[in-house]
Order: C-alpha cells, then sequence, then structure tokens
C-alpha cells in the first residue's frame, strides 16, 4: 500500500497542501513560453484531460492550440475537432503550417454518439490531439473520458462555458480564457495537477516566436462562413 501511495504523490494526484510536487506526467509544450512558464514549465499534459473555460467563441481560444496542431499533424499525428461551434478555415489552417491530412472534423447527434466518439479517438494509437466542445457533462462523465484519456497517452481538451468552472473536475489542467485587448488572450489557470491554481498571463494571439501573422485571425477568432469552406 505505501508503495502505492508514494507513487500517486510522485505523479502528483495527491494535494499535500503545505508543500507542492512537480509533476511527471508526460506533457506538450503551448508554445508560448509565458503560458508554459505559468504552467511550470510543463504544457499541455498528455495521458490526461484539459480545460478551456470561456464565456462564448471566437476570442483566439484555437490560437492557443494552433503550435500544437501544427507540430502534431506535421509529426504524422491526427488531430481530431469534435462538434466545434464552428467550420475551420482550411486554407488559414494551411497557412499555420497544419498537414489537413491529419485533421478530421467530426459532428455527433448526442451525448451518447460523443462520449463514445471521444473516447475511441482518445484511445486510438494515430491520435495526436483531441479537442472537444461537449456541452454539459456530469462529472462521472468527464471522469470516463479521463480514463480514456489515460490510456492512450495524448492531449486532448475541451472547451466549456466558465460557468462549469465551479464543477467538481478530474481533469488535470483547467484554465479560464477571457479577450484581452489588441488580439490578446487573458489565461488564468484554475486548476493544475501538482500545483497550487491562481496564475495568470495574457498571451499575444496575433504574434508567435516573433513573427506576426495578419491573417492568423482568420483561424482563431471566427466564426467562419460556410461557405468558406
Amino acid at each position: 500500500m505505501s508503495e502505492i501511495l508514494n507513487t500517486l504523490m510522485q505523479d502528483a494526484r495527491i494535494w499535500q497542501g503545505h508543500r507542492h510536487n512537480k509533476t511527471t506526467q508526460p506533457a506538450e509544450p503551448t508554445g508560448y513560453p509565458v503560458l508554459d512558464n505559468q504552467l511550470g514549465g510543463i504544457g499541455w499534459p498528455r495521458g490526461a484531460l484539459s480545460e478551456c473555460l470561456l464565456d462564448a467563441p471566437g476570442i483566439g481560444e484555437l490560437s492557443l492550440l494552433t503550435p500544437l496542431m501544427q507540430r502534431l499533424s506535421m509529426a504524422g499525428k491526427t488531430v481530431f475537432w469534435l462538434n466545434p461551434p464552428h467550420t475551420p478555415y482550411a486554407p488559414a489552417l494551411a497557412r499555420e503550417n497544419i498537414n489537413l491530412d491529419q485533421v478530421v472534423m467530426i459532428h455527433t447527434q448526442n451525448k451518447g454518439d460523443l462520449l463514445w466518439t471521444l473516447e475511441n479517438c482518445l484511445r486510438s494509437p494515430v491520435t495526436g490531439l483531441v479537442m472537444a466542445w461537449p456541452g454539459k457533462l456530469a462529472t462521472r462523465e468527464i471522469r470516463r473520458l479521463q480514463l480514456a484519456a489515460e490510456a492512450g497517452s495524448n492531449v486532448c481538451v475541451l472547451f466549456r462555458e466558465r460557468r462549469y468552472a465551479e464543477q467538481n473536475s478530474p481533469a488535470a489542467l483547467r484554465l479560464e480564457l477571457e479577450p484581452g485587448d489588441q488580439q490578446s488572450l487573458k489565461v488564468s489557470v484554475v486548476k493544475r495537477r501538482g500545483s497550487w491554481p491562481g496564475q495568470r498571463c495574457s498571451l499575444a494571439m496575433a504574434r508567435r516566436a516573433g513573427l506576426l501573422h495578419s491573417e492568423a485571425t482568420r483561424v482563431v477568432q471566427g466564426p467562419w462562413p460556410t461557405s468558406a469552406r
């Protein structure tokens, strides 16, 4: 029993109150050094759920995932979009060096189909990233998805309304997103496995690695008209 407890503590799955441990779980850099620093130098956890909590789509939330989509798709991993609120604009994704051959968009008809699809995408060895807009979820359903994410060891990001920030969630990372000034995005850490929450930063969404992407807003802000496909 003590060996199991030690493993859980080293893996930062038990909060120890007076101290925190740096998680040893694998992760993917966000592509934003300022954000990675706020996340303890780790980034998006692999084999675990992440939640992005926001009031409405189109505030720059997809730009938060653009570097990861580019890196994983170019490595031959599949990027799944489940029930996105708007149609992605493929030419703009291509301009961000995202391999469109590795991008799959899925729309489901009901929650049962969504959960089944999410679980299978998370468990698949071809998956690199799953982005989903699931709407209302019970805690037990989030836990079910967390188990699937652990089995697949890939990145899963759920985009949910900010009102769910008060809901208990087994997700390893929870970020609250708000629009900032001049195409920036305010990011607040609601929960981070192995440490205390409360970290905040502001990210310039139109600028990455010192390069200004003048057309990036067509990817990350939306909504994108269906005729633009």
